[in-house]
């Protein structure tokens, strides 16, 4: 953790310091070695959030790019369920950076979990992953910088393809690569954002003419032009005909709707 409570206080880890788990209000020590990045540790092995994971400086300066009051939010369901948010912005949006891999389980559960999320995942853990996603974008451009990628191309995409949440993917480049959601099993579409426009994105007020919120709007409107293509064979060289324009907020309004029917909001639909 970056951040406990030290009276009543959230403070970040320094040396000799002691406070308290703003989860479970247990006792946590600083660990401040040069080994590793400062931080909050329970005392002994508790682990209070099962979706937590060890930090690394890839994940804190990411953290660091949003205000202290933004980062580690906890978050809660209607039944008491709690786990801790990287960040929590502003506008409502959770951000989740993934560096290690994630079940596919866990994935699903936290999709189900936060309302609005968006996922940063650090596209450099894998040595082959860069290199694959960039084959990958050698297929159909649509145009305004929105590609079409064969999933089966690189493992990072079939990883995080077929979820109903905005994925980016970080190769610590200035641009970022967001996997559009999909209902296709072989295709999918990117579209590239810079680094800094995804961040002061985030950071605006709800009511700036500029959010978040509308630029997946934008994204929408540019992931509809390939509706307007006219594909004939749907082959590797050629992704399949897009018959709807999927939005993707409202693909996570209607992900929430069929989990509140009881209905499995990750099945595919039946029409």
């Amino acid at each position: 953790m970056k951040f406990s409570l030290v009276n009543g206080e959230r403070i970040e880890a320094k040396p000799e310091l002691s406070g308290q788990c703003p989860v479970c209000n247990y006792p946590t020590i600083a660990k401040c070695g040069e080994q590793r990045i400062k931080h909050w540790a329970h005392k002994g092995k508790r682990i209070c959030d099962s979706w937590w994971e060890n930090e690394t400086e890839w994940h804190r300066e990411w953290k660091g790019h949003f205000p202290e009051e933004c980062q580690e939010i906890i978050q809660y369901a209607e039944d008491g369920e709690k786990h801790i948010a990287d960040v929590r912005t502003v506008q409502g949006w959770v951000i989740e950076f993934q560096h290690s891999f994630l079940k596919p389980e866990e994935r699903k559960a936290r999709n189900a979990f936060y309302v609005k999320l968006v996922w940063v995942v650090d596209g450099l853990r894998r040595t082959r992953d860069k290199t694959q996603f960039i084959n990958s974008l050698n297929h159909v451009n649509i145009g305004q910088n929105v590609k079409t990628v064969y999933l089966d191309d690189c493992a990072l995409l079939r990883e995080w393809s077929g979820i109903h949440a905005p994925v980016f993917f970080d190769f610590g480049e200035q641009q970022l690569w967001c996997l559009l959601p999909t209902h296709q099993d072989a295709w999918g579409y990117v579209a590239g954002v810079t680094r800094q426009e995804f961040i002061e994105l985030h950071n605006k007020a709800p009511d700036e003419t500029e959010n978040f919120e509308k630029f997946l709007t934008k994204l929408n409107n540019l992931f509809g032009l390939v509706s307007q293509r006219s594909l004939v064979h749907q082959t590797k060289q050629s992704p399949p005909i897009i018959q709807q324009k999927l939005d993707p907020l409202e693909m996570i309004r209607s992900a929430m709707l069929r989990r509140k029917r009881g209905i499995n909001p990750y099945a595919p639909h039946r029409r």
